[in-house]
């Protein structure tokens, strides 16, 4: 009986922190904070397989094969006689295409 109270005591104590949270950024949806911190994901060095490209720069697979071939200084890594594509790299090489 008094294990059950105990987790039942340690439940609402866990959403009163999480519901606390929401409210403190309700009005700032991009704030974060220390919990939110811990679970971000660094794509940095994540390796893209060439077919997938069309997916992180939202255009045709065709329009990637094209763009592929028409700029050879793409940031890329040979693997095995496979072509990858460091996410990271790739997004800042297309920010400065336009440039």
């Amino acid at each position: 009986m008094e294990l059950d109270f105990f987790w039942i005591a340690l439940g609402i104590a866990a959403g009163g922190y999480f519901i606390g949270n929401g409210l403190k950024n309700f009005k700032n949806p991009d704030a974060k904070d220390s919990l939110g911190e811990l679970f971000d994901y660094d794509d940095e060095h994540e390796l893209i397989k060439e077919k997938d490209v069309h997916n992180l720069i939202g255009i045709s697979k065709e329009d990637t094969k094209v763009l592929i071939q028409e700029h050879p200084d793409i940031p890329h890594v040979l693997i095995n006689d496979k072509v990858y594509y460091p996410k990271g790299k790739l997004r800042k090489w297309l920010t400065n295409l336009g440039e």
